[in-house]
Formats: structure tokens, sequence, C-alpha cells
């Protein structure tokens, strides 16, 4: 793992604790002649190695880098990685993304017609119990030891194990629950018995956990535990079917007075400090300040196809340049959908209002608000003999004119202006359309390049706004979040470009200031003024000032989501947070291609959970499957 000294000890923990894809919660790990457990537990610092080894099975897939040996068999070992896995189940099945590629069973999660046979639900169960089975081995053997220090170990154990659970109960529901390694086949937990398990754990380990800030970058402490105690129990009516939501504002609070800060520092000093958190720099460029939970990637050190690299890759197609991104090349496949998009929407008056300075320049034609009669639309002034005007054009043409006479009027093509020139011809769109007469060109850029709100990160050229057809790259805006350049612009570490340095963020602050606010209107005993703060001290790191404030009267559950929505994308938030919205499988919200229909339909509510996969349900009798399977 990158950036800490944690050491990454496969060999020795690895081996001890290989789990095949058709293994069980608590299937006793292969304990191979050449590695005991002895040998890996022999004393705290080799019990440290082996920690590193819980951490690396979220990040990595297996014991030898990007391929081969995988820890899970049955599927691509690059699909198998914990965030990509994440990534499909809890985004490509939601209004943030689509995806071209037709491996069996991947357009079935964005469709929501996945079988209790899909690979990549079945992916996701066998990583989280390899998880769990890793854990309960670690637990085990170092609760032997004497060492002060290890205790501390096994606490973060019993977090990452915690966290295992949180996503099985999540995605799955009904679980087993074990706790140690036994042949004996496990019962299966129901979802609040396994809530209560994830709730006890974090209470107790809370204290024994590093304090606040205290750890090495990329291991939990405490805060970690109220973190994931926040996240537990704004969700507690759908994990459990009861309110918790004091709680939720609780562990919040506890978060939000430690140490992490939300990172303003704008270490590449274009204007906003929101892309620093996904760049390749981003364990020191500030974003460090705000990861309360991360998974760290190295492009030499630790190799996957999963992980950054899969979010940076897989992100870039059409007229991307994959240099611009710090990586070689571009898979081609993620991008996302207008509802998305639709969320940083700022209508042209609003944005035309950030410009000061009124001119005698407009433009003209019928392509334009106005058609070919007056009163043309007026420009605004931005500099020198240089003007620009936010507007939605329809298909057809325009010209600049000054003063609404046809004395001065200038037209032109590929961007060069001329005097008395040609008609502009034009697609339909949002353009930001600038004149600069100081050098006689003028552009018309997409909207989505230039809104206020620095985290609308999207590539427009070339791509529509609109999906007729999943497959086509060039279908859905693509999405520029992750990169493997750091904040001078420098590619990562891995100069081939194959390989991604960016870590990823699995929890970060702002979450818990959203997950604040959230509780308290839903009931919970916070304060409506700190929340309408904390969501504003969010919007001015986006939009680099105070302008898109919020009062107490635009606090609503509505606008806390979309708020989740801008600032979380892409992060493996968005289908939890719509089934607790009960958005997720209804009418009352649709996205492009849910269900698998263009303008988007209901499924059934089942949809919320994914398949106990099949093999186990043929290997454990006392397994009930999932209702709609």
């Amino acid at each position: 793992m990158k950036k800490t000294n944690l050491k990454l000890s496969f060999i020795a923990l690895s081996a001890l604790l290989v789990m095949s894809c058709h293994d069980e919660l608590d299937q006793t790990p292969i304990d191979p002649d050449s590695v005991t457990e002895q040998d890996v537990f022999a004393d705290a610092n080799q019990a440290k190695g082996a920690l590193a080894k819980l951490y690396s099975s979220l990040a990595l897939t297996g014991q030898q880098g990007p391929a081969g040996q995988p820890d899970i068999s049955g599927i691509d070992e690059g699909f198998s990685q914990y965030t990509r896995m994440l990534y499909n189940l809890n985004e490509l099945t939601t209004d943030h993304a689509v995806v071209g590629w037709g491996d069996p069973g991947l357009p079935d999660l964005h469709g929501m017609s996945w079988s209790s046979g899909n690979d990549f639900t079945e992916a996701m169960y066998y990583r989280l119990a390899q998880e769990v089975s890793f854990t309960n081995s670690f637990i085990g053997n170092a609760v032997l030891l004497t060492d002060p220090v290890v205790e501390q170990y096994i606490a973060e154990a019993r977090f990452l194990r915690a966290f295992a659970y949180y996503n099985l109960m999540d995605l799955y529901g009904n679980v087993p629950l074990s706790t140690e390694i036994s042949t004996e086949l496990p019962e299966q937990a129901n979802r609040s018995e396994i809530f209560d398990f994830i709730e006890q754990e974090l209470l107790d380990i809370q204290n024994t956990l590093a304090a606040d800030g205290s750890n090495e970058y990329g291991r939990v402490d405490q805060v970690a535990a109220w973190a994931l105690l926040s996240k537990l129990y704004l969700n507690a009516e759908v994990f459990k079917g009861e309110a918790r939501y004091n709680e939720a504002v609780e562990f919040s609070e506890k978060v939000i007075n430690s140490t992490y800060s939300i990172n303003t520092n704008d270490a590449n000093g274009n204007g906003s400090a929101y892309d620093e958190l996904f760049l390749a720099d981003n364990n020191v460029n500030g974003a460090q300040n705000e990861f309360i939970f991360t998974l760290n990637f190295d492009g030499l050190q630790s190799q996957t196809y999963g992980g950054t690299t899969f979010l940076t890759h897989a992100s870039i197609g059409g007229n991307m340049d994959a240099r611009e991104y710090g990586v070689n090349s571009g898979w081609a496949g993620l991008r996302t959908t207008k509802s998305l998009v639709n969320k940083f929407d700022v209508s042209d008056e609003a944005l035309n209002n950030s410009f000061t300075t009124s001119s005698n320049w407009a433009i003209i034609g019928d392509a334009t608000p106005n058609d070919w009669s007056a009163p043309d639309t007026d420009m605004y002034e931005v500099g020198t003999n240089v003007y620009q005007l936010f507007v939605t054009l329809t298909d057809g043409e325009m010209k600049f004119r000054r003063d609404n006479d046809w004395a001065v009027n200038y037209g032109g093509s590929e961007g060069v202006a001329e005097l008395n020139g040609g008609n502009i011809s034009v697609d339909a769109g949002r353009y930001l359309i600038t004149l600069d007469l100081a050098n006689n060109t003028y552009s018309l850029e997409s909207i989505y390049n230039n809104l206020p709100d620095a985290r609308a990160m999207f590539y427009t050229d070339g791509q529509t706004l609109e999906i007729e057809d999943i497959p086509p790259f060039e279908q859905g805006f693509a999405v520029t979040k992750f990169k493997n350049i750091d904040s001078n612009g420098n590619q990562g570490s891995d100069n081939t470009g194959n390989f991604v340095d960016t870590d990823y963020p699995v929890i970060r602050l702002p979450e818990i200031y959203l997950n604040y606010a959230e509780a308290t209107l839903r009931g919970g005993n916070g304060n409506q003024a700190t929340a309408v703060n904390l969501i504003n001290e969010i919007r001015e790191r986006a939009y680099g000032n105070s302008s898109a404030n919020i009062t107490a009267a635009d606090l609503t559950l509505e606008f806390i989501l979309d708020e989740r929505s801008r600032e979380l994308y892409w992060e493996g938030q968005r289908r939890t947070d719509l089934i607790r919205y009960d958005l997720f499988t209804t009418d009352t919200y649709l996205w492009p291609f849910k269900g698998d229909v263009q303008n988007g339909v209901s499924v059934p509510e089942f949809r919320s959970l994914f398949p106990i996969p099949n093999d186990l349900l043929s290997i454990n009798p006392n397994l009930k499957q999932n209702e709609g399977y």
C-alpha cells in the first residue's frame, strides 16, 4: 500500500488466508506447509504485516499484482476488486452511470434486470466474504499475542470486519454472521441482527482504535468508527426498521468535531480545491485532511485493474486525450446520464448574472432566442474587446451584431470572426459564446464545461447529453473526476501510464456533514442552523465563494439528496441513498434506461437487494435466497 509504513506481507498472511470463490463466510483458510500461523503471528511486528493484508484485500485482487494468483476465482481478476464492484453495484445501477461494455451480466446492472447468477453480484459477495474470513483468522491468531499494540491492530481488524458486514447487509440483506473460523455451516442472520453486531463492534472498539488523527495514513482511527456509525444510524430505517436519527446526529457530530477538516487547499491553483481530492497526490496535497477511510493505490507498488485505475481509464474515450489524465489509453466504457448532469443545472439567466459589464454587442439569428428579429440577445464585456454570453441555442445559424444594426456585424467559420462574414452554423445546445475582437475569433463552448460548481466534472466535446443507445461511448457525457496527474500536472509514478496512484476515499468528511443535515431534517436532535452552515462549507469549496450559499428555507430532504449526488457521485454511495429515499425502484423518480427503458420505468421492489450467490445456496441448506430471485 502506498504512502504508509504498512508493509504488504502477501507471502505470509496471503498464503495463510487463501479463499476460493465458493467458500462460505466461515470457511477455514488454507494453511500451506511453508507458512504457519506461528510464523505470521510470531510477534507484534509480524502481526502488523499481517494486518496490511486485511487492508490490501479491499484494494487489490491477488498475490502478484494486477493479474495472476487471484484471491477469488470464477471471474476476471480485475473485475473482482472491491471498489470496482462497489461502483458496479452502487453507481451503475442508478442515475449516475452507464457502461457501454457488453460483458455478460454487466448491461443488466444498469438495466436493473440482473439474475441470481450475475457474475458481478457474486463477485462482490465473495470479495466481502473473503474480508470477513481474513479478519476472523487475524483476530483469532493475534489475540494470543500479549503486546499492547496488538490490541489496536485487533480493533482495526474488527473495524474492517464491521465494514465488510455493513456492505453485505446493505447489498444482500440477510447473510451468515461468523466471527470465528469454524467447519460448521453457519445459520443465516437477519438484517437486524447484522445491524446490531456492527453497532456493538464499533461501539466496543472506538476507544481501542488509534486516537483521532493519530494513525498512519491509510489506517483507520476512532473517527472511522464514528463515521461508520453515522452511516449505519442514518440508514437504520432501511436496515433495521427503526429510526435512529438522534444517534446519526450524535456520531456525525463526533466526526465533525474531530481533527479532520474540509480540504480548501487549491494546490494546483485552478480556483477550486475539490479536484485535488481525486488527483495522484491526494495523500499529500491537502485532500488527506478530509479522508477518514481510504484505500491506497500506487502505480508501481500496488497494481490492479480495479480501483482508481478502473475509474480513470474506463471513463476516457471519444475525443478525449488520455495523456491529459495521466494514463496511456482510455477503455471507452463509463459515462453518466443527464440526470446527474442536471443536478448541476443553472439557468442561463443565473449564469449571466455573474457578468457585471453590459455591452453593445449581441447575437442574432434563427438559432438564437429571438430569431432574426430584434431585439438581439445582448452579450457582456469581460475584457478589452472580448464579449461573452451564456445562452441556449437551437439548430440553425447566427451572427454577431453591434447596436442592433447590420452596419457592423461579424460572421465566419471554424472560429475565425470576419467582418460581414457568412452565417455561423450551430447545433442545438447550451453554450458559453465568446467573441474576441482583439484577435478576430469566436467560440461556442458547452455550458457544462463552464458551470460555476467545480464538482461538475464532465467532458462534452463530441458527447451527447441524451443517450439513445448505451454502447456508443459518445452518448452520455464523460466524467473526468478521477485522474492520474498530481497537483502540478505531472503523471503518476507508473510512467507507462497503465496504473494509477490516486487513492480512493471510502469515507470522507463532507459525507458526514450531509449525514448530519439529513438526520436533523428527518427528526434527529441536530441544529438546523448548524446543518445549513455545514452545507454551505461544502458549497463554498465547490463555488470558490459564497455566491451559492443556501438558507434554512432551502434545506429540504430533496435538496440534501441532490447535494449528496453533486458531492459524492461515483464514490459508491448512490444506490444506498436512493433506497433510503424510496426512489431506487419506484416510478417516483425515473432516469435514462432505468428498468432497461430509454426514458426509465419502475422495477420490482425486490431489486433493492442483490441475490445471494447460487453456489452458496447449494452448499449451505441453512441459507434462503432473497425474495424475487
